[in-house]
């Protein structure tokens, strides 16, 4: 397959990486999946967004981008619940619109006490804080839908609700408002609904084969979603994956995968379809050899995706960043023992392809064929 135009002129306004860009395949990430009806993008936010280097590596990669933080409700109300800051987000969003590429909207809430916004613990709600919050919450989710309605596919209506320890449902300011969380969720779907029904709705979290818990939290509410008739899609499956050392396919071995299908059996038995929202691999527990820890990282990614996209239901592959530089997990809490940078995404830091790029074109090349 050819580069395409768009391609070309994308890494040709990226001069400083243009001899690198070319080293890697000449099919981009988008176009493999697309042939098997998967589409493949990336987290961007502001900060990698003004480097041009990062604009040219999702132009040469991507056909869907995400904004990292920049739609999410702290944002967007960082001072209140009736002010409303869309700049960055229209940035990001207007980008996307110029270049052809889709958007993912992330997330109308983020149902965790630690990241909902800071104003939401003081707020005085009233003396009829549910009806006060349900007027909040419906306003938020219908100034946002509406704003980006023609032009966001799909929204990550709710993230991370179920505790990932014991695997019960969060509480923050707005679920002790309204009586329960499921009370905040189910609002927040019927209103995106009746607002863009024609956008894929999804609940987004990080459950693993790690936690049990968690699942069976997660597969309880998306129960509940059916009993009570809300509105719900898709489950996005975030995928902050571990490497773990001296053990096959990067740590994701034989019963890791039984126990991955068994909960993705059980999740699109209930009719939900399927996105890969996150992806990225945690490389702290790999010794610091570049080469050991770049195939670990590989093998992982590789064992992940070849299973997860057996689903057919699996419609999007999205990775929490292009390149090391920008990641997250280079900022996170847990660091390596040698305090090394990780190398954690499909690009390293010098916008050089990772074999995590290899092995994500080899997943997605391999993938059945959707209709």
């Amino acid at each position: 397959m050819k580069i395409t135009r768009r391609q070309t002129l994308a890494g040709a306004a990226a001069l400083g990486i243009a001899p690198r860009l070319m080293a890697a395949p000449s099919a981009s990430l988008d176009a493999i999946g697309a042939a098997h009806g998967i589409r493949f993008g990336t987290a961007v936010g502001m900060g990698q967004f003004l480097d041009a280097r990062y604009r040219g590596l999702i132009e040469s990669e991507c056909g869907v981008i995400v904004p990292e933080n920049e739609l999410k409700m702290h944002a967007i109300h960082p001072h209140g619940p009736d002010d409303f800051d869309f700049r960055n987000a229209d940035t990001l969003v207007d980008y996307a619109t110029r270049n052809g590429l889709k958007i993912r909207g992330h997330n109308l809430i983020w149902h965790h006490p630690e990241w909902m916004p800071k104003w939401s613990e003081t707020f005085d709600y009233g003396p009829r804080p549910a009806e006060r919050v349900a007027q909040i919450l419906t306003r938020h989710v219908e100034t946002v839908c509406r704003r980006y309605a023609s032009r966001i596919y799909t929204w990550d209506v709710v993230n991370e609700a179920v505790d990932n320890k014991t695997g019960l449902m969060r509480e923050t300011a707005f679920s002790r408002a309204m009586g329960s969380p499921e009370a905040v969720l189910d609002l927040a779907f019927r209103t995106a609904r009746a607002t863009v029904p024609n956008c894929e709705l999804v609940y987004n979290d990080y459950m693993d084969w790690g936690s049990e818990a968690h699942r069976a939290g997660v597969l309880r509410l998306l129960k509940g979603f059916r009993e009570r008739g809300v509105p719900v899609d898709t489950l996005g499956l975030q995928a902050h994956l571990s490497a773990k050392p001296d053990i096959a396919r990067g740590g994701f071995g034989l019963d890791q995968e039984n126990i991955w299908r068994g909960f993705l059996d059980a999740v699109t038995a209930l009719g939900y379809k399927l996105q890969i929202t996150e992806l990225d691999v945690n490389d702290t527990a790999i010794p610091g050899d570049f080469g050991t820890r770049d195939a670990a990282v590989a093998d992982i990614t590789r064992a992940f995706l070849d299973c997860t996209l057996s689903y057919k239901q699996v419609s999007a592959v999205m990775v929490w960043g292009m390149t090391d530089r920008y990641s997250w997990l280079q900022h996170n809490k847990t660091k390596r023992a040698d305090r090394l940078p990780l190398r954690c995404c499909p690009y390293d830091a010098d916008f050089k392809p990772h074999p995590m790029r290899g092995a994500i074109a080899q997943a997605l090349a391999g993938a059945p064929i959707r209709a």
